[in-house]
């Protein structure tokens, strides 16, 4: 049994007995923390184990375009996902029947390709890459643990 589905079935018999605008509050403020916590997890660039993001492969550049560059130059590196972890991709559902955390539209299929480590193409007509996994959602010990003290902080209210 997943991580997931032994959350919902303890979860599951404590808000069968809450009032529906109680459960979606309580699923509102765990969706809240939860998205908090992992944009948070995300830009560190970790996997909800702790291990870290496998790191990107070099770009391969042309020798011509290499020569063009300009010399001293200091490039910044810029981080996997950081557009991907806004709120604008990165949504909460909530209400009394569930709660449901993820990205929309095009944004779903680079998180899943990367989440999978599917094979996709670089660029449109490009070369196709097959990229390793990097689990962008999923559940640390310490977000179960808030998901737990939400459920029960609500429950003694």
């Amino acid at each position: 049994m997943d991580d997931l589905t032994a959350l919902e079935e303890w979860a599951g018999a404590l808000l069968a007995k809450m009032e529906p605008a109680a459960r979606r509050k309580v699923a509102v403020d765990v969706g809240r923390e939860l998205r908090r916590s992992q944009q948070k997890r995300i830009a560190d660039q970790k996997n909800p184990d702790g291990s870290a993001y496998a790191p990107r492969k070099p770009r391969q550049v042309m020798r011509d375009a290499r020569l063009r560059e300009k010399e001293g130059r200091i490039k910044r590196r810029v981080k996997m996902f950081a557009k991907l972890r806004t709120a604008r991709f990165f949504k909460v559902e909530a209400n009394s029947d569930g709660l449901a955390i993820g990205f929309l539209g095009r944004a779903a299929r680079l998180a899943r390709v990367h989440q999978d480590g599917e094979t996709a193409e670089v660029a449109r007509g490009g070369k196709s890459y097959r990229y390793p996994v990097r689990q962008l959602l999923g559940l640390t010990p310490a977000e179960r643990e808030m998901i737990r003290e939400k459920l029960l902080d609500n429950l003694t209210r």
